[in-house]
């Protein structure tokens, strides 16, 4: 029976014109790769960007677990909703007066915004390469002539819940972000140099600002401690992060799982009703269904398992956001180029893929993805996804996958 199969599919082969001869013996090679790096429970699907014309595929439309191809959706929301541009803020307000001696009666407020990218810049040129510098905030007091505060420095952190972790963690503190915060400071870590998580982000943000306004000549008589900033309590002094578009790419190029859960609840916060991560998610079901596409998600990162799209809605979301005129080139430009940065910097060198492919990959136990945008040397663009999920071999799943995209990228 298997030989008479192969002998069929030899014969439909020879009966096909010279060019679909070689686009269905290379999507064949393709299929055969994808089972030897992932096993029977992978997927793939490769189109024309352009057209939507499917070029090959297997269980495209099954899905899967993403693991961290998940960030492409919840990037693509993040750019869609708030815009390339958008800079989140983080503000000093005051619900006191300020007089003549520069001293502020009253209390001061530092209300976090979301930023994942807030902290010193000790910690965050060492480590991410962009930043919000936490301390900017002084100078702008200085500037206003504030030299004293009768009251105390609050925190509030209430533009997200009190949730640090996500569902892989039992919503605790994950071994691998560090605790989520409304007013996250060093990406939740104690120290600039990374040592430890912090077990208050909000709270220690407060103390390392206190601080640095002592150090400036600033004095806050009533010390530190939490509280909500009230309704009528005005801005003093704002920092904004880098843009949506470089909070995108520092998300997706590291793939940097900290800044990935920070903005799914940011944008549960402002389009979801509540600052968690499940309304987040579903802010993020919704971007992804209104461009074509679709998965279930649970969180921002893929950490957990039950994150799942197929390749075919992958591959939409890539299609859909390379075709949107507004947010093409922030989107492309934020996943990693292969060969060259990231996750991808030392894979598919040398292949036909180096330098012009644009991807995301994805790593779980057992779990392996790339996903992303092969721009050839013909002029096309063409959207591909492929899904492991029986990997047995890590280094297996990488070679197999990286011949799939050099294979992607000679069409």
């Amino acid at each position: 029976m298997r030989r008479a199969a192969l002998l069929l599919a030899t014969l439909a082969l020879l009966a096909l014109p010279a060019a679909a001869q070689a686009a269905a013996k290379g999507c064949q090679e393709m299929r055969q790769r994808l089972v030897r790096g992932g096993g029977g429970a992978s997927g793939l699907l490769v189109v024309d960007a352009a057209s939507g014309r499917r070029l090959c595929g297997r269980a495209a439309k099954r899905p899967r677990t993403l693991a961290s191809n998940m960030k492409l959706f919840t990037t693509a929301a993040a750019l869609g909703r708030f815009g390339p541009n958008y800079r989140i803020p983080t503000q000093l307000l005051s619900d006191g007066t300020l007089d003549r001696r520069g001293v502020l009666r009253g209390d001061l407020y530092l209300v976090g915004g979301g930023d994942p990218a807030l902290g010193s810049p000790a910690f965050y040129e060492r480590f991410l390469g962009l930043g919000t510098n936490l301390f900017g905030l002084k100078r702008q007091l200085r500037g206003a002539g504030l030299r004293s505060v009768t009251g105390r420095l609050f925190a509030d952190d209430t533009v997200f819940d009190r949730r640090r972790g996500v569902a892989d963690s039992g919503y605790a503190t994950s071994p691998y972000i560090g605790p989520l915060s409304g007013l996250a400071f060093n990406s939740g870590y104690s120290s600039s140099s990374g040592g430890g998580f912090a077990s208050d982000p909000a709270t220690l943000a407060t103390r390392k600002l206190s601080g640095s306004l002592r150090k400036a000549g600033i004095r806050i008589r009533g010390g530190t401690t939490r509280r909500p900033a009230p309704a009528t309590a005005e801005q003093l002094a704002v920092v904004r992060s880098p843009t949506m578009r470089q909070l995108a790419e520092a998300t997706n190029v590291p793939s940097n799982n900290f800044f990935a859960e920070t903005l799914i609840k940011l944008l549960g916060a402002r389009y979801g009703g509540a600052g968690s991560t499940a309304a987040g998610a579903r802010v993020v079901e919704r971007f992804a269904r209104s461009r074509g596409s679709g998965l279930s998600a649970t969180d921002g990162s893929g950490l957990t398992r039950t994150n799942r799209a197929s390749p075919a809605q992958v591959v939409r979301l890539l299609t859909a956001m390379q075709n949107n005129a507004r947010l093409a080139d922030p989107y492309v430009q934020s996943l990693a180029l292969s060969a060259r940065t990231g996750t991808v910097d030392d894979r598919m060198q040398g292949s036909a893929a180096a330098g012009r492919c644009r991807v995301k990959t994805g790593t779980l136990s057992g779990v392996s993805s790339l996903s992303g945008l092969c721009f050839n040397r013909s002029g096309r663009t063409i959207a591909f996804s492929v899904l492991m999920n029986g990997v047995y071999s890590l280094t297996r799943a990488h070679r197999e996958q990286d011949r799939i995209a050099a294979m992607v990228a000679r069409y």
